[in-house]
């Protein structure tokens, strides 16, 4: 009878530590979700996203996402960087691609044009009697350089060989300058680089405005034509081209 009374305490006393050790197994596991939920980093090592402020976990990034974005980040915002590189490879595409046979005629025309105005102004700054002869000269040198200038890039950018000296009819007109001087020189590059060449580039430069199928030559272009339209109308008010047209010379 004492043995069977001792072995009924014996069991309720297994009971009660069986339930005592259920309850702390469940705390135990209280104690350690509580962390995610309090803001704190989990230590489960098939978590890959952050807590949030608000105690949940967020794993829609993962680390390979973060990576990129930490690159990204480097050289500006992704936004930034996503509409800068699509521009740079936008311009770099069109920068190297080949030009159809009339753009790349068209620059030649330029080139050929800017420089036949160049050596005319040298020889308006050593043959010249009048001082507006002589700016218009210089006025020459000055922007068809810097045209020649664009041009030459242009077309180095696009493969596009440019000629590189002026055509037989500009040389001939250059060696028949060189022979003048004073007011007959005046009056002679006036009326044919001044006037007569401004109006043959102009009218070039609105059908090349026209026919240009690159946006790049045709930007030029529009870029040229106002420059040479205002050279022509200078040409036209100055007396010696005035006096050198109506004398026929």
């Amino acid at each position: 009878m004492q043995k069977n009374k001792t072995l009924k305490s014996l069991l309720a006393v297994s009971a009660v530590a069986a339930m005592f050790s259920a309850v702390g197994v469940q705390a135990q596991t209280a104690v350690t979700s509580s962390p995610s939920q309090t803001g704190t980093s989990s230590t489960h090592p098939n978590m890959a996203g952050k807590t949030t402020k608000d105690g949940t976990i967020d794993n829609t990034n993962s680390t390979g996402m973060e990576n990129r974005v930490n690159q990204v980040g480097d050289k500006g915002t992704p936004g930034a960087m996503g509409a800068s590189g699509a521009g740079q490879t936008a311009a770099g595409a069109a920068t190297g691609a080949k030009l159809v046979a009339g753009d790349q005629a068209i620059l030649k025309d330029m080139a050929m044009a800017d420089m036949a105005e160049i050596e005319g102004g040298k020889l308006a700054q050593s043959k010249g009697q009048s001082a507006e002869v002589k700016a218009f000269g210089q006025q020459m040198i000055d922007d068809h350089t810097a045209n020649l200038n664009e041009v030459k890039a242009l077309a180095q950018a696009r493969g596009v060989m440019l000629p590189t000296e002026p055509d037989a009819k500009h040389k001939a007109m250059a060696a028949k300058l060189e022979k003048m001087s004073g007011d007959a020189f005046d009056k002679a590059y006036m009326k044919q680089a001044g006037l007569q060449d401004h109006k043959t580039v102009h009218a070039k430069l609105l059908t090349a405005s026209k026919k240009a199928k690159d946006p790049e030559v045709k930007a030029l272009v529009d870029k040229t034509e106002p420059v040479v339209a205002q050279h022509l109308k200078s040409a036209e008010q100055m007396p010696a081209a005035k006096a050198g047209t109506s004398s026929g010379k």
